[in-house]
């Protein structure tokens, strides 16, 4: 049979016992409400929208008594923020703590669910060294004024990071963080590990694209097919960059000895336009890193080094910003419009019959490379994703391209099947593991990923390898899936 890694069927089995429970709750999935704007609607027509979607949590970076009102009753969690500035009183004045959760969270708590109380955001990154030595103090403060009003084990406090608190991310088992910042780091995670709350980071693929603007570096940002990165220490191949940066955060964590530390991913996202200098914005791109992410997060394979679990993910954003200084990237993070309208759609809303992006992701549970195997040579993928097209009516099945080797085709078989699909059929026993060839193995998978992701055109496309045909391929017992009118 051709080759098909353990991992695979460690996916599909993983997707599967998972399936009912994904589909009640996607508690995993929040996103950022940022107000740096002047056109943003009313919060109570936020609150109906989010109602409406499967977002489940919303950080707010501050504590707007408006919105978290808005939120009463609805059970979505916030996050609410305690100001960068708010962190020299709060670190030496326990009674100002006091104040500050006697006015942000004991008028609205239980109607409103607060969830969790970040202190500051990106300080550790802010080269201000005072505020930096007084985030722990601050953190502590509020965790006692929590403690002192009985919210201590029903509220978390936590703060948010940048990824530049890592001095190495590459390769991701090599995670670690800046020597500058260890010591208090450590205290920092000390208390979240001594009081159950999250080490919140920020990874952002869109800037590390910026940084290295190949097309097989979108590819591997978004999501999409791409030949992957192997990690040399553990020979686990990443086959996107938000694994890997997560998973970095996890090895840097292990290495200060914080293993039980969880790891919530307090933003990320892509700009759907900027300045034309700017390198990566389009909604192409925006869709497509948010609409896998999604999926990714939806398939609870998880990462290679945390498997089996959805990291919870914070969305950037709800509404662009209008106000923000900067690039023009910076206005055009929104996922929807102050109309309430979306800028693009990635399958949030309740009603959506199904999500225009693919439904699971790339796989990212551990797939060994065995130093012996040959290295596949994948067709240059294109450096932008297909624009959408409509749906074909007719039956089509996706097929590979003539004329493709044994190693593309592997590397198809190998990306189709990690994405959780059912590959049973084409295993010993299964209706088409005759005939025994990587060929006929890679165009059954290639052709069921391109039917349950969604059926549009960019689902067919493998890196410009794959291609749609009328005829059907079925044979024999062995029924390749369609869609659409026959």
């Amino acid at each position: 049979m051709a080759t098909l890694r353990f991992a695979t069927a460690f996916v599909f089995l993983l997707s599967l016992l998972r399936a009912i429970k994904v589909s009640k709750c996607q508690s995993f999935i929040g996103i950022n409400y940022g107000q740096v704007a002047d056109n943003l609607p009313p919060p109570s027509e936020t609150a109906k929208l989010l109602q409406a979607t499967s977002i489940e949590k919303v950080r707010l970076y501050g504590a707007d008594p408006a919105m978290i009102k808005a939120l009463a009753n609805t059970g979505i969690g916030i996050m609410i923020g305690a100001a960068d500035g708010d962190i020299p009183a709060l670190a030496s004045d326990p009674n100002f703590a006091k104040s500050w959760i006697n006015s942000n969270v004991i008028p609205f708590y239980p109607a409103s669910k607060i969830i969790l109380i970040n202190v500051g955001n990106e300080v550790m990154t802010s080269n201000d060294q005072n505020l930096m030595n007084q985030l722990l103090p601050a953190v502590q403060n509020v965790q006692n004024a929590l403690n002192e009003a009985s919210l201590g084990g029903k509220i978390k406090v936590s703060t948010v990071h940048s990824m530049a608190v890592l001095r190495q991310s590459e390769p991701p088992s090599a995670g670690m963080f800046h020597p500058n910042l260890v010591q208090m780091l450590k205290g920092l995670l000390s208390f979240n590990n001594a009081t159950g709350s999250p080490f919140e980071i920020n990874p952002y693929p869109y800037f590390a694209y910026g940084s290295d603007p190949r097309p097989e570096t979108l590819n591997y940002c978004l999501f999409q097919p791409n030949p992957g990165r192997v990690d040399s220490n553990t020979n686990i191949k990443y086959t996107n960059m938000f694994d890997a940066q997560v998973d970095a955060v996890r090895s840097a964590l292990n290495a200060m000895g914080f293993k039980d530390v969880e790891i919530v991913v307090a933003e990320t996202g892509w700009p759907y336009k900027g300045d034309s200098n700017e390198v990566g914005p389009s909604i192409e791109n925006a869709k497509a890193y948010n609409g896998n992410l999604i999926a990714h997060l939806r398939s609870m394979v998880g990462t290679p080094l945390m498997p089996g679990k959805s990291v919870d993910t914070y969305l950037f954003a709800l509404y662009d910003e209008d106000l923000k200084p900067g690039a023009g990237s910076e206005r055009s993070f929104g996922i929807y419009k102050p109309d309430l309208t979306m800028t693009y759609d990635i399958g949030l809303s309740k009603s959506s019959q199904a999500p225009s992006m693919p439904k699971t992701p790339a796989t990212p549970a551990p797939t060994p490379v065995s130093p012996a195997s040959p290295t596949p040579t994948p067709v240059s993928p294109s450096p932008k994703p297909v624009s959408p097209s409509p749906k074909p009516n007719k039956a089509s099945w996706c097929v590979p391209k003539v004329g493709l080797s044994a190693a593309q085709l592997q590397t198809n078989l190998d990306y189709a099947c990690g994405h959780g699909i059912d590959c049973s059929p084409i295993q010993p026993g299964g209706a088409c593991f005759d005939p025994n060839t990587v060929a006929s193995h890679a165009a059954y998978a290639m052709n069921l990923l391109y039917q349950t992701a969604g059926r549009n055109p960019w689902n067919c496309d493998f890196s410009q390898t794959a291609t749609l045909s009328s005829n059907n391929p079925s044979y024999n017992n062995c029924v390749y899936p369609a869609g659409g009118s026959t």
